[in-house]
């Protein structure tokens, strides 16, 4: 098992990766939307 530092460390990295994932889904699906807008 990871020490205690060592799990500190983790959730922040997943807590860090998972606000990315929210914002870079956003970001897609606007970025996605304006391209189906362009070629439509």
């Amino acid at each position: 098992m990871a020490s205690g530092n060592d799990m500190k460390m983790a959730n922040e990295t997943y807590g860090g990766f998972i606000g990315l994932v929210k914002y870079g889904s956003v970001v897609v699906a606007v970025v996605a939307a304006g391209v189906i807008a362009l070629i439509a």
